[in-house]
């Protein structure tokens, strides 16, 4: 397992804070991230695209009270806003108590409506961390990481051919799953061929009007959609 250069960070602001926020890019790393610190700390460790472990918080209040010894870490929590209201209660609750740090480590996608959510409730109480991909201090001396990325999948794979698998899977993830978030009305397909022009074009001025004339669209909506 790669060690990852924010760990102590993480850990350090868990010692800070009632609940903090791990964000990133899907498959980044967070979930192996926040395994390596449940099997360290008294915890428990709940998937919100679990159905079984949804079920648990059917009453959430009544089963994380019964877990406030432990850390809870609660992952994809941008899937269940609902849940911040009653951080919220729990948080401030155990302040009263003398558990004031330490209490949830929440894993999501840097969604804006997660941030929104997160900050709007849990205002004073949570601290943001945000996972980037591998970087060359956390694989010192490995050529893998120009040639594969920085996601540890793809650069972790067993070999080339599978590493571009991951990575393309990757790809149709962000474009069929997580860009849809920004309430972008283009196409799918649309959206692939401006994210392999984007690419192309790495290093030089955007140019709107010849992505546009490519795209088929005005300027204005090339520009709308790149922001």
């Amino acid at each position: 397992m790669i060690a990852r250069r924010l760990r102590s960070r993480l850990l350090s602001l868990l010692d800070e804070y009632p609940a903090v926020v791990l964000l990133g890019a899907r498959q980044v790393g967070k979930t192996t991230l926040a395994h390596t610190i449940v099997t360290e700390r008294q915890a428990t460790y709940l998937d919100l695209e679990s159905a079984a472990d949804l079920a648990k918080l059917g009453d959430t209040e009544l089963y994380l009270a019964a877990h406030e010894q432990q850390l809870v870490v609660l992952d994809e929590i941008q899937r269940q806003p609902r849940l911040f209201e009653s951080l919220r209660v729990l948080i401030d609750r155990g302040r009263q108590q003398g558990k004031g740090i330490g209490r949830f480590l929440l894993l999501g996608s840097g969604a804006m409506a997660l941030l929104r959510q997160s900050s709007e409730t849990l205002a004073g109480r949570v601290a943001y961390l945000e996972l980037n991909p591998l970087d060359a201090l956390e694989v010192a001396a490995s050529s893998q990481l120009w040639l594969r990325g920085g996601m540890p999948n793809s650069f972790t794979a067993a070999d080339d051919a599978k590493s571009m698998e991951q990575r393309t899977n990757f790809i149709s993830a962000c474009l069929e799953r997580d860009v849809p978030q920004f309430s972008m009305r283009i196409s799918a397909t649309a959206l692939r061929h401006l994210w392999t022009m984007l690419a192309h074009l790495q290093g030089e001025p955007v140019n709107a009007a010849m992505l546009a004339r490519n795209l088929g669209v005005s300027g204005r909506t090339v520009t709308h959609w790149i922001d």
